[in-house]
């Protein structure tokens, strides 16, 4: 057996460039966020960055707070490490370094582990531009780790006042076959 691939990998996991083996990913999803047959994925990145939430008076209940989700700021990576794009909004936006981007509809969430964002599946809508982001018809979410409102306190005191945390998530993005 030849075990240079294997140290390879290994050395690529250990230096941080490390996604998932996107072939079972996609099996160890749950339902509601796997993506319609008839895709295939037309690229592969992890998101690292940040996510801003505000607190805010509760929409339903005015007289009480939480931390609100304002947005996300992350670089898009290839496996190799190398930046291929960014993700921020609002709207949520997925832009490639050849300048086309997606924006999209969540269509669904389900939990992950304690502590980190939710699995995501994303309906893109039409790519403004020519380049990576053309004909994505789906985005997941998966893989995540941190990301999640502060635990800090949120009273009328805080209220306004922003708070930045750190996250990564895998970003799988899928076209038609």
């Amino acid at each position: 057996m030849n075990a240079k691939p294997i140290v390879t990998l290994a050395r690529a996991c250990l230096a941080g460039t490390c996604l998932l083996l996107m072939s079972t990913a996609h099996s160890a999803v749950p339902d509601n966020i796997k993506v319609p047959d008839g895709h295939k994925i037309a690229l592969q990145t992890v998101g690292i960055g940040e996510i801003t939430y505000e607190c805010r008076a509760k929409a339903d209940s005015p007289e009480q707070t939480e931390w609100v989700f304002v947005g996300p700021n992350a670089v898009l990576k290839d496996r190799s490490g190398k930046a291929v794009g960014r993700y921020f909004g609002p709207p949520a936006t997925w832009q490639a370094e050849d300048g086309s981007k997606v924006t999209g509809t969540q269509l669904a969430v389900a939990p992950s582990s304690p502590g980190n964002l939710p699995y995501q599946l994303v309906k893109a809508n039409p790519a403004e531009g020519q380049g990576a982001m053309t004909g994505v018809t789906y985005i997941q979410r998966v893989a995540l780790k941190g990301g999640v409102a502060p635990t800090s306190p949120c009273g009328a005191a805080q209220k306004g006042s922003r708070e930045v945390v750190n996250y990564q998530a895998d970003y799988i993005f899928w076209a038609a076959q």
